[in-house]
């Protein structure tokens, strides 16, 4: 088990220090095949939006030195072995903030809420902000929804057209060195 509150009070100095957003602090299941657990960090640079592999490694050397830190002094943050994956939140970002509801509106999320509202407890559509502290979402099927923040589960952009559009491009450093190889087929 971890203390996501306490986890999230060290990363998110660290993120800042290096100029970046925190996201998102969460305990999943390890990728690994492990078994185990990763603590994941996700974290975006706020001129794109995005995290590049530099950045990542970055803030993730930043993080294990001061989780290390810590842990010589005797805290101990999380019960057991476990994975650091630091990411960027990508294209179909989770929504956790606030500000990700009001950065995104006009566009299509999928919001899981922790219990029925109205008879409903997925909701798909257009995001129209946050007004008075409730997400505001054009349901597919239901219509106009004001959703309080701490009823919503998890929330996520879905992947379309016009968010590729309207997504700042990832960085191309390197593009032009990649060469393409094609294999020709032997003759029998």
């Amino acid at each position: 088990m971890a203390d996501l509150t306490r986890l999230i009070e060290i990363i998110e100095p660290e993120a800042n220090a290096l100029g970046f957003d925190l996201v998102r602090v969460k305990m999943i299941a390890s990728e690994a095949g492990d078994g185990g657990q990763a603590l994941q960090v996700m974290a975006e640079d706020p001129a794109t939006g995005q995290l590049v592999l530099d950045q990542c490694a970055a803030l993730s050397r930043r993080i294990s030195d001061r989780i290390d830190e810590l842990e010589e002094q005797g805290t101990v943050l999380v019960e057991g072995a476990y994975h650091l994956e630091v990411s960027s939140p990508g294209i179909d970002r989770p929504l956790v903030r606030p500000k990700d509801f009001e950065n995104w509106a006009g566009h299509e999320a999928k919001i899981a809420l922790a219990e029925k509202i109205d008879g409903l407890r997925n909701l798909r559509g257009a995001l129209g902000g946050l007004q008075d502290g409730k997400v505001l979402i054009e349901d597919r099927k239901a219509g106009a929804i004001a959703v309080p923040l701490d009823a919503i589960h998890s929330a996520k952009l879905v992947l379309t057209d016009e968010l590729i559009a309207a997504t700042r491009p990832l960085d191309t450093t390197g593009a032009e060195e990649i060469d393409e190889v094609t294999e020709e087929k032997a003759d029998d």
